[in-house]
């Protein structure tokens, strides 16, 4: 199969390479990469000499990363859902979330931190900021202007500490400690904010997606969600479909299809291996799932992405 490109430290780090001709200022390591200032659509555009429309098809982003838009606007579907953002908008995604780029505007300029899970282990240690500590695969936040400020500040820092001859790791460590405690307080405060202005269905919806976002590729029942939210199963489909305009059923389908696709684009796991490990009955009937949902057997999807 096709080695399908990925979102990854080693991309990132060929893509500004690939570029040099830019002035970023950005710094990448082994588990830790920052830019300060990029265009996003010219970041984005290609990972080596072809382009590559990041927009048509999922891909996975396999570090977590931090995102802050200081101009322009981007409109990604991440994790399922559709985000429009705009300038001084924040947006966290965790380890192996699916990204689709969307649309993004041509003066999109950004800034941003991509932390692999060892380094954020090492800069956090035993305290982990609640709203990093696995509850939430994703959230964005609409910053204040001296909340962006205080972000860019620690970037430059962090940056700083990089680029300093006597570069001690524990400096950068507890710099990136710092800024993912003082984006913690800013979330925690719109969280509070925000719980109470949604409605109990609100809530429960956005419990249900991100319950789908974690269990979908093991669980496949409408039953699970239902029990875990403490809801009768016929409740909780008519909730969602009230909410959201679409059925349960097809937020958790729409969630496997999206990681079956992930998995034939990314992996070089063989189709019974995938049906396996996303707890289908057996190969055949991952097949015909698969094709009922997108058209298409897992062959012809590999060979059309191929």
């Amino acid at each position: 199969m096709t080695d399908i490109k990925q979102l990854t430290l080693s991309h990132m780090q060929q893509m500004v390479a690939d570029r040099d001709h830019i002035e970023i200022d950005h710094y990448i390591s082994q588990g830790l990469a920052m830019v300060r200032k990029a265009n996003v659509r010219l970041m984005l555009k290609s990972f080596d000499t072809e382009p590559v429309n990041l927009s048509s098809e999922p891909v996975v982003l396999k570090e977590m990363r931090v995102l802050i838009l200081k101009q322009g606007s981007a409109h990604p579907i991440l994790n399922l859902q559709q985000r429009h953002l705009e300038a001084g908008a924040l947006i966290f995604a965790g380890a192996n979330s699916i990204l689709k780029t969307g649309n993004i505007s041509e003066d999109a300029v950004g800034m941003g931190i991509l932390l692999s899970d060892e380094l954020f282990t090492l800069a956090m240690g035993h305290r982990i900021p609640k709203a990093f500590n696995g509850h939430l695969r994703d959230f964005n936040l609409q910053l204040k202007p001296e909340e962006l400020d205080m972000l860019d500040h620690i970037l430059e820092l962090i940056y700083r500490s990089t680029q300093s001859e006597s570069h001690q790791a524990q400096v950068t460590l507890s710099l990136v400690s710092a800024f993912i405690w003082y984006i913690d307080d800013i979330w925690s405060r719109h969280e509070d904010s925000n719980r109470k202005s949604l409605s109990r269905e609100q809530r429960l919806f956005s419990d249900f997606i991100q319950l789908v976002n974690q269990y979908a590729h093991k669980e496949h029942q409408i039953d699970f969600y239902a029990d875990r939210l403490f809801l009768s199963p016929r409740y909780m489909s008519t909730l969602v479909k009230k909410v959201s305009g679409k059925a349960a059923k097809e937020w958790i389908d729409e969630a496997i299809t999206t990681r079956i696709k992930v998995e034939l684009k990314h992996s070089d796991k063989s189709i019974a291996q995938i049906a396996y490990d996303l707890n289908f009955p057996n190969p055949s009937f991952f097949s015909k799932y698969f094709k009922r949902m997108t058209g298409m057997t897992p062959h012809e999807y590999i060979t059309l992405n191929s």
